[in-house]
C-alpha cells in the first residue's frame, strides 16, 4: 500500500520508529499491521509480531483496532488494547510494541492543502495533520500531543492560552492532577525545537510568565 496519496479516507501517520514520516491510507475494510511481508503496514522492528494488530472498518464508517495476540502489546493513547477492540478517533495515538508510534487521521479529512515553497511562516493543514514552516513540511510529523498544543495556540489567534487550558486540551483523557508543570514545559520546549529546526531565527511560541503561552506567526 502506498504511503502517499489524496486524503479522502483514514490514514496512518508514523512519527516514531524506523518508518517515521511515512503515511498509509486505509483503503480496504481491513488494514493489517505487523512485521510480516503480507501486512498492509510492514514494521521492520524485531519487537513487532508477524501479525500484530488490525484495523477494521465497521458500519457507519467507524474504525476499530484489534490486537492480534501480539507478544509486546498494542496501545491507544497509552492504554493497552486487550481482548476488546478500541474504536479509533481522529488524532488517536497508536503504539506498537513500545517501539513504533503512529497517529490515526479520521475519514472526515479532505485533500491536503498545497503550500507554496516560498510561503513564509507557519501553516497547518488540518485535513491531513501536516505542519509546514516556511513552505517545508515538518518530518517526522508532530506527535498527537504536540499537534493538539499547536492547533490550540493557533485557534487562540495570538491570545494567551492558560496552562490549565493546555492540560485540558492536550491531556483530556488523563487525570489533570497528574500533569505537572514540568510536563507542560517539556511539551512546549519540544514543540519549539521542532519548529526551530526549520526556522531557527524566529520564535513561534512565546511564554507569558504567570499566564501561559501565545503563538506568534510571521
Amino acid at each position: 500500500m502506498s504511503p502517499t496519496g489524496p486524503l479522502e479516507i483514514p490514514m496512518i501517520v508514523v512519527y516514531e520508529g524506523e518508518l517515521a514520516g511515512q503515511r498509509w491510507l486505509i483503503k480496504e475494510a481491513e488494514f493489517l499491521i505487523g512485521r510480516g511481508s503480507d501486512c498492509d503496514l510492514v514494521l521492520p522492528e524485531r519487537q513487532v509480531s508477524r501479525h500484530h494488530a488490525r484495523i477494521e472498518r465497521m458500519a457507519g464508517n467507524v474504525y476499530q483496532l484489534y490486537d492480534l495476540g501480539s507478544k509486546n502489546r498494542t496501545y491507544v493513547n497509552g492504554e493497552e488494547v486487550r481482548d476488546t477492540p478500541r474504536i479509533l478517533k481522529d488524532g488517536d495515538e497508536i503504539q506498537i510494541a513500545l517501539c513504533t508510534k503512529m497517529g490515526f487521521v479520521g475519514a472526515d479529512a479532505t485533500v491536503p492543502l498545497e503550500v507554496e515553497s516560498s510561503a513564509r511562516g507557519l501553516h497547518i493543514d488540518r485535513a491531513a495533520h501536516r505542519v509546514y514552516v516556511n513552505g517545508q513540511e515538518l518530518a517526522p510529523p508532530l506527535s498527537p500531543a504536540q499537534y493538539r498544543l499547536l492547533t490550540m495556540l493557533a485557534d487562540a489567534e495570538g491570545h494567551v492560552v492558560a496552562r490549565d487550558d493546555v492540560v485540558g486540551a492536550v491531556w483530556a483523557d488523563d487525570a489533570s492532577e497528574g500533569i505537572t508543570e514540568q510536563a507542560i514545559d517539556a511539551l512546549v520546549r519540544r514543540l519549539r525545537e521542532r519548529l526551530a529546526a526549520l526556522d531557527p531565527d524566529f520564535s513561534y511560541i512565546v511564554t507569558v510568565r504567570g499566564h501561559g503561552f501565545r503563538l506568534e506567526n510571521r
